[in-house]
């Protein structure tokens, strides 16, 4: 959904904005993140599959105990990542 021109307004007076002209008393400053989650609000879009895999590899994440399906699924990301070239960039 676009955003109107009142909107976008807005946003660029909120930009413009140096950091101590902002009111940030409702929302007080954390200083220790070490309990914070990554990502924990965005929840890709799963999609159901049959797929066929060695019986070894399927052991392998298994023993890792639950959550074997989100293993895999990182470690195909995390091949898929090494093995996509870069976006070639525009000049």
């Amino acid at each position: 959904m676009p955003i109107t021109p009142e909107q976008q307004a807005r946003l660029t007076r909120l930009a413009a904005l140096p950091d101590e002209a902002i009111d940030t008393t409702d929302i007080p400053e954390i200083p220790d993140w070490s309990d914070a989650v990554r990502g924990g609000l965005y929840r890709p879009r799963k999609q159901a599959i049959t797929i066929r895999l060695d019986a070894d590899l399927i052991a392998h994440f298994k023993a890792g105990g639950g959550a074997y399906q989100t293993r895999i699924n990182r470690a195909l990301r995390e091949w898929v990542r090494e093995h996509t070239p870069p976006h070639p960039t525009t000049l």
